[in-house]
C-alpha cells in the first residue's frame, strides 16, 4: 500500500527503455531507420523542404493553389521559395474556433560559401565560408565536408550541386595545425584558436597552365566546374552553397539505442511532425504544420518565422473555407493552440555543472517540454501559462506518452530561444515540446531512440 501510494505522490524519473516491449522495441527501430535515411537526404532547408513536399504529396497532399475550395478533411500545402513548407489537414471545425498547430525549422548550423568564395594560395585552392547559426569553430576542421544548395545563373538556369555524399564523390575539409607548431594556438581560449575567417574549405590542389600561361590551381578547379555544371566564377555570386558535414546518420552504441547524425538541431522535430501529420485524417480541428527556415539566425527573413507567409497560409485556408470577413485572422490566432517543436539540450553526465539536475531534459526519459526557455531573466522567451501546461499534459498522460519538463541549462549559465515567442506574440499558447539533444550544434548530435518515437506519438496525439 505505501509503495503504491509512493508511486503516485512521486514524478519519478526513469529510462523509457525500462518498460518497452519487444514490440515497441521493433517499432522504434523501423522508426528511426526511416528518420536516418531521411536525414541522409535532407541535410540543408532546401532539401528537406523538397522530400517533404514529395512525403507530402505522396499522402495525398497538393499545392493549395491548385484547390479553389477547401472541404473537411483535404490536405494541402504550400512551399515557400523551396526553403519553408506549410501544411494543413482541413478539420471538422470552423477555423475561426482555432488551429492546432506544430511548428518546426528546417535549418541547422553549418558553413556558407562567401559570395566571391574561390581563390588560391601557395599551389592550393580555397573556399572562403562565412559560418551560420551558433558553431564551435573549432568542430568543423579536420572532418570530411560535402558541398550542398544551388547556383543560379544570370538566366535563370538553375543548378543543383550535392558532392560529397556519394562515394565515388570527392569531400572536403577545413585544416588545422599540427600540435607541434601550436603552442600559441593552445594559449587561445577555445572561441578563439579558430578564427572566422580561417574556415576556408581546402578544394583543390593540382595546377594547369591558364590562357596566359601561368600556373593555376583556381584555373584548375574553375575548369572543372565549368566542363561539370557550365558555370564561370562570376556564377558565384548568385549561389546558395552550404557545406555540411559529409557524415551518414548512423546508429549509436552496442545496443542500437541512440542516433548520431548532423542537423538534427531541429530535423528530428521536423521529421516526426511531418511523419504524424501524414497520419492525422479528419481532425477536430485544422491541423497545421509549419517547417521554416532561419531559426538559426533569428527566424528574420522571408522563409524564417517572422515572415508574414504564416499569415499568408492561414489566410488562404480561410478564403478557400469561406470564412473571411474582416479581423479574423486575429481570433483564428487568439484560440489555436501550438507546439513549438524544437529539441533541448539532454544532460550530459560529463558537462553535469551546467544543468540543474532536477530540471534537465534526460536521454530516453521521452519527450522533453520546456515552459520557457529564454536567457537569464527568462529574457528573450515565452511562459505557457499553467491551464495551457496542463491541457498538454493530460493529452500526453491519456495516450501513455513519456514525457519530463525541463530548463535549457542552469540560471545564468546561458539560454536559447525558439520560435515559441514569435507564435505567442500572435496570441497563440504555445509550449515548446522536443527531443533531448546531445551535443547540439556541433556536426554530429545523438538523439534517443526511444525520445524520437516518443516525440512522433506525441505529435500524432495532439492532432487526434
Amino acid at each position: 500500500m505505501e509503495e503504491n501510494l509512493e508511486n503516485q505522490l512521486l514524478n519519478k524519473k526513469e529510462s523509457g527503455w525500462l518498460k518497452t516491449d519487444n514490440e515497441r522495441f521493433n517499432q522504434i527501430q523501423e522508426f528511426s531507420n526511416g528518420y536516418m535515411n531521411f536525414l541522409n537526404s535532407s541535410k540543408t532547408e532546401r532539401e528537406f523542404a523538397a522530400n517533404a513536399v514529395k512525403v507530402a504529396e505522396e499522402n495525398g497532399f497538393v499545392d493549395i493553389n491548385k484547390k479553389d475550395f477547401l472541404n473537411v478533411g483535404d490536405k494541402v500545402y504550400f512551399l515557400n521559395r523551396e526553403k519553408s513548407v506549410y501544411l494543413a489537414v482541413i478539420g471538422e471545425e470552423k477555423l475561426e474556433n482555432g488551429l492546432q498547430i506544430i511548428g518546426a525549422h528546417i535549418d541547422s548550423p553549418r558553413l556558407d560559401l562567401k559570395p566571391n568564395p574561390l581563390y588560391e594560395d601557395t599551389d592550393l585552392a580555397y573556399f572562403n565560408t562565412h559560418y551560420y547559426g551558433g558553431i564551435k569553430k573549432y568542430q568543423w576542421t579536420t572532418i570530411p565536408l560535402s558541398i550542398h544548395g544551388v547556383i543560379i545563373k544570370a538566366n535563370g538556369e538553375k543548378i543543383t550541386v550535392n558532392i560529397g555524399e556519394d562515394e565515388n564523390d570527392p569531400i572536403f575539409t577545413i585544416t588545422d595545425l599540427l600540435p607541434h607548431l601550436a603552442r600559441d594556438q593552445y594559449s587561445k581560449k577555445l572561441g578563439e584558436a579558430i578564427d572566422g575567417e580561417s574556415l576556408d574549405l581546402l578544394i583543390g590542389g593540382i595546377p594547369i597552365k591558364d590562357e596566359k600561361g601561368k600556373e593555376s590551381v583556381k584555373y584548375n578547379v574553375l575548369k572543372i566546374l565549368n566542363e561539370k555544371y557550365g558555370i564561370t566564377e562570376a556564377d558565384f555570386v548568385s549561389s546558395e552553397l552550404e557545406l555540411v558535414p559529409a557524415f551518414k546518420a548512423r546508429s549509436l552504441g552496442f545496443d542500437y539505442g541512440m542516433v548520431a547524425a548532423y542537423g538534427q538541431d531541429d530535423k528530428v522535430c521536423s521529421y516526426t511532425a511531418l511523419r504524424a501529420l501524414m497520419e492525422t485524417n479528419n481532425p477536430k480541428k485544422t491541423a497545421v504544420c509549419v517547417l521554416v527556415d532561419k531559426e538559426e539566425i533569428g527566424s528574420y527573413g522571408n522563409t524564417g518565422m517572422e515572415s508574414h507567409v504564416f499569415e499568408y497560409f492561414i489566410s488562404e485556408l480561410l478564403n478557400k473555407r469561406g470564412e473571411n470577413r474582416p479581423n479574423l485572422l486575429e481570433k483564428v490566432f487568439c484560440y489555436s493552440k501550438m507546439l513549438s517543436s524544437d529539441v533541448d539540450a539532454g544532460f550530459d553526465p560529463l558537462y553535469a555543472g551546467v544543468s540543474d539536475k532536477g530540471n534537465a531534459g534526460f536521454l530516453s526519459r521521452g519527450i522533453t517540454l520546456n515552459k520557457y526557455t529564454g536567457a537569464r531573466g527568462k529574457s528573450g522567451a515565452s511562459d505557457a501559462n499553467a491551464e495551457y501546461v496542463a491541457w498538454i499534459r493530460n493529452i500526453l498522460e491519456k495516450n501513455d506518452i513519456r514525457y519530463q519538463v525541463s530548463e535549457l541549462g542552469k540560471v545564468d549559465v546561458g539560454g536559447g530561444g525558439t520560435i515559441a515567442l514569435i507564435l505567442a506574440n500572435k496570441g497563440i499558447d504555445v509550449i515548446d515540446c522536443g527531443v533531448p539533444v546531445l551535443s547540439m550544434h556541433a556536426p554530429y548530435e545523438v538523439t534517443s531512440k526511444f525520445d524520437i518515437y516518443e516525440a512522433y506519438r506525441t505529435y500524432k496525439a495532439f492532432w487526434e
